[in-house]
Formats: C-alpha cells, sequence, structure tokens
C-alpha cells in the first residue's frame, strides 16, 4: 500500500473493479486481496456484496472459467484442489468439475500424455514415470490405468 491511509469505498470499489477487468475472481480471493484497503471489515463485505447484486462478482462464474482453463493442463482432483484453495463453495466445485466428465477427462489425460511424451513407454519405468506424471496433473488412478492400459493394447 502506498499511503497509510485506507481507500475510501469509490477507490475501493475502483481498485476492485479494476481486479476484476484482469479475470474472475473469487469472493473469498477478492476479499483477500482487498482486505488491506478497506476502512473496514464491514465496509469490505458491503462492496462484495454490492458486486455479487450487480453480477460483477460471481463464485460460480469465477468456478466455470478457472475450471475450463485448469482442464487443457490439469485433471479432475487438481482442479477441485484448486478452487477449494481459492474460496469456492464446495457445491460449486463440484458442479464445475461434473462438466468434466469421465470420458472427457480420458480424453484430456491422452492429450496431455501425447503432448509430453511422443512414443509409448517401452519399459517399466517408462510407464511408471508416465503414472506419476499424470497423477501429479491431478488425474485419478482409474483413468491412468485406462489409458495406460489402452494404449498397451496398441
Amino acid at each position: 500500500m502506498a499511503n497509510d491511509q485506507p481507500d475510501t469505498a469509490a477507490e475501493l470499489r475502483a481498485r476492485a473493479l479494476r481486479l476484476l477487468a484482469r479475470r474472475e475472481h473469487s469472493r473469498a480471493e477478492l476479499g483477500r486481496k482487498l482486505s488491506g484497503y478497506a476502512q473496514s471489515r464491514e465496509a469490505l463485505d458491503a462492496l462484495l456484496v454490492s458486486l455479487e447484486e450487480k453480477k460483477q462478482l460471481s463464485d460460480e462464474r469465477f468456478a466455470e472459467e478457472r475450471a475450463r482453463s485448469l482442464s487443457r493442463k490439469y485433471g479432475a482432483a487438481r482442479i477441485r484442489h484448486d478452487l477449494k484453495a481459492k474460496g469456492v463453495d464446495a457445491e460449486l466445485i463440484g458442479r464445475a468439475s461434473a462438466n468434466c466428465g469421465v470420458e472427457g477427462e480420458l480424453e484430456r489425460a491422452r492429450g496431455i500424455l501425447d503432448r509430453k511424451y511422443r512414443v509409448p513407454a517401452a519399459t517399466r519405468n517408462e510407464r511408471a514415470k508416465r503414472m506419476r506424471f499424470l497423477q501429479s496433473r491431478g488425474f485419478s488412478s482409474e483413468i491412468i490405468f485406462k489409458l495406460l492400459s489402452a494404449r498397451d493394447a496398441d
């Protein structure tokens, strides 16, 4: 913070809108970023409620957008963990990760694996390395075994 004075309501609103213009934020995340600038917790809560009423702040929209952007590189478990860390409600996390079904998950894992490893695993160690890679990306063991078993059959 450049000065020691807390932001006025208008300044705090402008700061919030600048953050939201860059990308979607969850309510908890935006509240955390603005807490050092607000005059009081009540002023911050009032601003957040106002932004939600005007549909400028939406946890649901944030969860969908975040899940969509992370799904290019990560599995459902990693996406759920990320959304939880951002303060999104468990129900919204469930809905956002449900949009990435098991078949979609399998295709995403296949695409990620194909981009990372151009050739199929030739040895047990290479296969284990691929399994650990997919696991670190948040894919379930069920998806990993399906994918690598199908590749071994090819």
